[in-house]
Protein backbone atom coordinates (compact mmCIF):
# COMPACT_ATOMS: atom_id res chain seq x y z
CA UNK A 1 0.00 0.00 0.00
CA UNK A 2 2.90 2.35 0.74
CA UNK A 3 4.35 1.73 -2.70
CA UNK A 4 1.04 2.75 -4.29
CA UNK A 5 0.67 5.78 -2.04
CA UNK A 6 4.15 7.15 -2.71
CA UNK A 7 3.68 7.91 -6.44
CA UNK A 8 0.32 9.52 -5.65
CA UNK A 9 1.96 11.74 -3.02
CA UNK A 10 4.69 12.65 -5.48
CA UNK A 11 2.12 13.42 -8.16
CA UNK A 12 0.13 15.53 -5.69
CA UNK A 13 3.28 17.43 -4.71
CA UNK A 14 4.11 18.10 -8.35
CA UNK A 15 0.56 19.30 -9.00
CA UNK A 16 0.69 21.71 -6.06
CA UNK A 17 4.11 22.90 -7.15
CA UNK A 18 2.86 23.61 -10.68
CA UNK A 19 -0.18 25.45 -9.36
CA UNK A 20 1.92 27.48 -6.91
CA UNK A 21 4.68 28.24 -9.39
CA UNK A 22 2.94 31.26 -11.02
CA UNK A 23 2.32 32.75 -7.57
CA UNK A 24 5.95 32.25 -6.61
CA UNK A 25 7.11 33.82 -9.89
CA UNK A 26 4.98 36.91 -9.25
CA UNK A 27 6.50 37.22 -5.77
CA UNK A 28 10.00 36.99 -7.28
CA UNK A 29 9.20 39.69 -9.83
CA UNK A 30 7.81 41.90 -7.08
CA UNK A 31 10.98 41.38 -5.05
CA UNK A 32 13.14 42.37 -8.01
CA UNK A 33 11.17 45.52 -8.78
CA UNK A 34 10.36 46.84 -5.30
CA UNK A 35 13.23 48.22 -3.27
CA UNK A 36 11.28 47.99 0.01
CA UNK A 37 10.30 44.36 -0.65
CA UNK A 38 13.85 43.50 -1.62
CA UNK A 39 15.45 45.21 1.37
CA UNK A 40 13.10 44.17 4.17
CA UNK A 41 11.56 40.91 2.93
CA UNK A 42 14.06 39.16 0.65
CA UNK A 43 17.53 40.14 1.91
CA UNK A 44 17.29 39.18 5.63
CA UNK A 45 16.13 35.58 5.06
CA UNK A 46 18.65 35.17 2.22
CA UNK A 47 21.59 36.39 4.34
CA UNK A 48 20.49 34.18 7.26
CA UNK A 49 20.18 31.16 4.97
CA UNK A 50 23.62 31.89 3.45
CA UNK A 51 25.20 32.30 6.88
CA UNK A 52 23.70 28.98 8.20
CA UNK A 53 24.62 27.12 5.03
CA UNK A 54 28.23 28.35 5.01
CA UNK A 55 28.78 27.63 8.73
CA UNK A 56 27.41 24.11 8.28
CA UNK A 57 29.59 23.44 5.26
CA UNK A 58 32.69 24.77 7.02
CA UNK A 59 32.08 22.63 10.10
CA UNK A 60 31.53 19.54 7.95
CA UNK A 61 34.85 20.22 6.22
CA UNK A 62 36.58 20.67 9.58
CA UNK A 63 37.12 24.42 9.47
CA UNK A 64 36.19 26.80 12.24
CA UNK A 65 34.74 29.77 10.40
CA UNK A 66 34.10 32.65 12.77
CA UNK A 67 32.92 35.19 10.23
CA UNK A 68 31.01 34.43 7.07
CA UNK A 69 31.21 36.94 4.26
CA UNK A 70 27.66 38.09 3.35
CA UNK A 71 26.30 37.75 -0.16
CA UNK A 72 26.23 40.75 -2.47
CA UNK A 73 22.89 42.49 -2.80
CA UNK A 74 21.93 41.06 -6.19
CA UNK A 75 22.72 37.46 -5.26
CA UNK A 76 20.99 37.89 -1.88
CA UNK A 77 17.90 39.36 -3.56
CA UNK A 78 17.81 36.45 -6.02
CA UNK A 79 18.28 33.88 -3.24
CA UNK A 80 15.67 35.65 -1.08
CA UNK A 81 13.17 35.65 -3.93
CA UNK A 82 13.82 31.91 -4.50
CA UNK A 83 13.38 31.21 -0.81
CA UNK A 84 10.17 33.23 -0.73
CA UNK A 85 8.85 31.38 -3.79
CA UNK A 86 9.67 28.00 -2.24
CA UNK A 87 8.11 29.10 1.05
CA UNK A 88 4.96 30.06 -0.86
CA UNK A 89 4.83 26.64 -2.47
CA UNK A 90 5.41 25.04 0.94
CA UNK A 91 2.63 27.09 2.56
CA UNK A 92 0.20 26.21 -0.23
CA UNK A 93 1.09 22.52 0.12
CA UNK A 94 0.67 22.69 3.90
CA UNK A 95 -2.68 24.43 3.43
CA UNK A 96 -3.80 21.63 1.13
CA UNK A 97 -2.71 19.07 3.69
CA UNK A 98 -4.56 20.86 6.48
CA UNK A 99 -7.70 21.09 4.36
CA UNK A 100 -7.48 17.40 3.49
CA UNK A 101 -6.91 16.51 7.14
CA UNK A 102 -9.92 18.53 8.26
CA UNK A 103 -12.03 16.96 5.50
CA UNK A 104 -10.98 13.49 6.62
CA UNK A 105 -11.75 14.33 10.25
CA UNK A 106 -15.18 15.67 9.30
CA UNK A 107 -15.89 12.55 7.28
CA UNK A 108 -14.69 10.37 10.16
CA UNK A 109 -16.95 12.24 12.63
CA UNK A 110 -19.91 11.84 10.27
CA UNK A 111 -19.26 8.10 9.99
CA UNK A 112 -18.95 7.87 13.78
CA UNK A 113 -22.31 9.64 14.20
CA UNK A 114 -23.90 7.28 11.67
CA UNK A 115 -22.41 4.29 13.45
CA UNK A 116 -23.68 5.51 16.82
CA UNK A 117 -27.12 6.16 15.35
CA UNK A 118 -27.18 2.64 13.90
CA UNK A 119 -26.13 1.22 17.27
CA UNK A 120 -28.88 3.23 18.94
CA UNK A 121 -31.47 1.95 16.49
CA UNK A 122 -30.30 -1.62 17.02
CA UNK A 123 -30.42 -1.15 20.80
CA UNK A 124 -33.97 0.19 20.56
CA UNK A 125 -34.95 -2.75 18.35
CA UNK A 126 -33.42 -5.20 20.83
CA UNK A 127 -35.32 -3.54 23.69
CA UNK A 128 -38.53 -3.72 21.67
CA UNK A 129 -37.93 -7.40 20.94
CA UNK A 130 -37.16 -8.06 24.61
CA UNK A 131 -40.48 -6.49 25.61
CA UNK A 132 -42.29 -8.57 22.99
CA UNK A 133 -40.55 -11.70 24.30
CA UNK A 134 -41.59 -10.91 27.88
CA UNK A 135 -45.17 -10.42 26.72
CA UNK A 136 -45.14 -13.76 24.90
CA UNK A 137 -43.63 -15.48 27.93
CA UNK A 138 -46.38 -14.15 30.20
CA UNK A 139 -48.99 -15.30 27.68
CA UNK A 140 -47.44 -18.77 27.57
CA UNK A 141 -47.34 -18.94 31.35
CA UNK A 142 -50.95 -17.81 31.61
CA UNK A 143 -52.10 -20.46 29.12
CA UNK A 144 -53.03 -23.86 30.62
CA UNK A 145 -50.21 -26.32 30.78
CA UNK A 146 -50.15 -29.22 28.33
CA UNK A 147 -50.36 -31.74 31.16
CA UNK A 148 -53.50 -30.05 32.47
CA UNK A 149 -54.99 -30.25 29.00
CA UNK A 150 -54.09 -33.94 28.79
CA UNK A 151 -55.73 -34.57 32.18
CA UNK A 152 -58.86 -32.73 31.01
CA UNK A 153 -58.98 -34.83 27.83
CA UNK A 154 -58.59 -38.01 29.85
CA UNK A 155 -61.46 -37.01 32.14
CA UNK A 156 -63.65 -36.22 29.15
CA UNK A 157 -62.86 -39.61 27.61
CA UNK A 158 -63.67 -41.33 30.92
CA UNK A 159 -67.00 -39.51 31.08
CA UNK A 160 -67.78 -40.51 27.51
CA UNK A 161 -66.90 -44.08 28.24
CA UNK A 162 -69.03 -43.99 31.38
CA UNK A 163 -71.97 -42.54 29.55
CA UNK A 164 -71.72 -44.97 26.66
CA UNK A 165 -71.52 -48.02 28.85
CA UNK A 166 -74.22 -47.68 31.49
CA UNK A 167 -73.88 -49.40 34.75
CA UNK A 168 -76.42 -52.30 34.90
CA UNK A 169 -77.10 -51.73 38.62
CA UNK A 170 -78.03 -48.15 38.07
CA UNK A 171 -81.73 -47.44 37.78
CA UNK A 172 -82.68 -46.86 34.26
CA UNK A 173 -84.64 -43.87 33.38
CA UNK A 174 -88.19 -44.54 32.25
CA UNK A 175 -88.44 -44.70 28.55
CA UNK A 176 -91.02 -42.59 27.00
CA UNK A 177 -93.54 -44.67 25.14
CA UNK A 178 -94.37 -43.59 21.70
CA UNK A 179 -97.81 -42.14 21.45
CA UNK A 180 -100.24 -44.37 19.60
CA UNK A 181 -101.31 -43.09 16.35
CA UNK A 182 -105.00 -42.41 16.09
CA UNK A 183 -106.80 -44.77 13.94
CA UNK A 184 -108.77 -43.17 11.26
CA UNK A 185 -112.44 -43.12 12.01
CA UNK A 186 -114.57 -44.73 9.43
CA UNK A 187 -116.71 -42.39 7.55
CA UNK A 188 -120.39 -43.24 7.35
CA UNK A 189 -121.48 -44.50 4.07
CA UNK A 190 -124.67 -43.34 2.82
Amino acid sequence: MVVGAFPMAKLLYLGIRQISKPLANRIKEGARRSEFFKTYVCLPPAQLYHWAEMRTKMRLLGFNAQAVKPLNEEAAAELGAELLGEATIFVVACGCMVLEYSRQKTQQRRKERQRRAAWGEMRDEVEHLALALELLQTQVQAAPKQSALDELRAEIQDLRAHICTRDPDAPSAPKAEPEPEEEPTPEPED
